[in-house]
């Protein structure tokens, strides 16, 4: 999804376009597909003519126009004959110009808000979000998350619709419900970098066009809400995991978990920016979910070697977060914490509680064959990592633990301490 100077100054564009015509005319869904064809329309001229002196505005006139075009089309279908002009507002209720070039980024942020409206499922959501604040194509975002063209359309008509229907007013929520909406908007980011950087599905262990995205949409954010440290400790989250990516697979595609991975190869420039976004949230105040997650990953990160990790730390990290939001998964992690910091069986006597909230998860199988083998129980960490890999849809975590369920098949063959089931 990164692409070339002209394709990525598109796509920042896109939802500037978008704000700016919406906060004029009202209309989200068909100026939506206004704007897309705006944006084909600079794809095909713009190569060939160049980028024009202000391409804010040469977009925003483009697909005024195809909105205009697509709003009589369909008064023409419902025979109704009045002029687009009659049925606008006075002029004197109007909002500022769409052109008005302060706004935009006002009117990105009303845009995020808009696509993350509780009505719409998360898949609704995320979906939403990368056609109208990310500026990617349905196809590009359908072949992100594996599903056809077809079923993409209909879920990104189905959440425009239902926007629409909701007569949600362009404009910032009001005071007392930002902050809720706002944390609609960071799990829809979350959910797309998590999807990036770990595909559930697919040949894939992870889809780095759709992590990048998620990092690009949220330093976005982080711009326009510079005050809030959840923003950042997102920001700093997305940035620290995705520091390892470049370690996480082998050239055949393979995964390598965290403990096996060549640290050198980790992207250092955006693990200094993570741990400073950090730091610096976490001196704001009491620390949200996000921060604390940052602030596990910034342990990982600093950390020399797999051997020199600060295992007490991220426990201690890991019962603030089991506090203030915990659910089953942060259970899990916390589990294999402990289990690092304080031996095998100690992990392994958290794990009961979540056998009945994780008994159809791959990674609670995963995590109980991890320990077993750590405490020696070979053929019951085998039967683990089989389970586990009958419960994931992702090609290479089947590889990787079927793979070591057959290496605990063969007695002889001992390689030391064994290595988390993740990365």
């Amino acid at each position: 999804m990164g692409g070339t100077p002209a394709e990525d100054l598109l796509r920042e564009l896109a939802p500037q376009v978008l704000g700016a015509l919406v906060r004029r005319y009202g209309h989200f869904d068909t100026a939506e597909d206004a704007v897309q064809e705006a944006l084909l329309a600079a794809a095909t001229h713009w190569p060939e003519q160049g980028v024009p002196d202000d391409p804010r505005a040469w977009l925003i006139t483009v697909a005024a126009r195809r909105l205009t075009d697509l709003l009589r089309s369909e008064q023409a279908r419902r025979r109704r004959e009045d002029a687009v002009a009659a049925r606008a507002l006075p002029a004197d209720r109007l909002a500022p110009a769409a052109d008005q070039p302060v706004r935009a980024g006002d009117d990105t942020l009303v845009l995020l808000f808009m696509c993350c409206h509780p009505s719409l499922s998360p898949p609704a959501q995320v979906a939403l979000t990368l056609r109208a604040v990310g500026g990617l194509t349905t196809a590009e975002i359908a072949r992100a998350f594996l599903v056809p063209e077809g079923t993409m359309t209909r879920r990104i008509t189905r959440a425009k619709q239902r926007v629409k229907d909701s007569g949600l007013p362009f404009r910032l929520p009001r005071a007392e419900e930002r902050a809720e909406r706002l944390g609609a908007v960071l799990r829809v980011l979350y959910l797309i970098f998590n999807e990036g950087y770990a595909s559930t599905s697919g040949p894939d262990l992870q889809r780095a066009e759709l992590a990048a995205e998620a990092i690009r949409l949220t330093r976005t954010v982080c711009r326009l809400v510079p005050d809030d440290p959840e923003v950042a400790g997102l920001l700093a989250l997305m940035l620290l995991t995705d520091a390892r990516r470049p370690a996480r697979t082998g050239p055949d595609g393979a995964l390598i978990p965290m403990a096996e991975q060549d640290r050198s190869l980790w992207d250092a420039a955006a693990v200094e920016e993570g741990v400073a976004l950090v730091t610096e949230a976490l001196g704001r105040g009491s620390p949200g979910p996000y921060q604390l997650q940052a602030a596990i990953a910034a342990v990982h990160d600093e950390a020399p070697s797999a051997e020199e990790t600060d295992w007490p730390q991220i426990v201690a990290l890991y019962e603030l977060l089991m506090r203030i939001a915990g659910n089953p998964v942060v259970a899990l992690n916390h589990a294999v914490a402990v289990a690092m910091a304080r031996g095998p069986l100690a992990g392994l006597g958290l794990l009961e509680r979540l056998q009945e909230p994780l008994r159809d998860d791959h990674r609670l199988h995963a995590v109980r064959g991890h320990l077993l083998e750590m405490a020696g129980d070979r053929a019951g960490a085998r039967d683990c990592y089989e389970q586990a890999a009958r419960r994931t849809t992702s090609f290479p975590q089947q590889r990787y633990l079927h793979g070591r369920a057959a290496r605990l098949s063969t007695p002889s063959d001992l390689h030391g301490e064994p290595t988390p089931p993740s990365a």
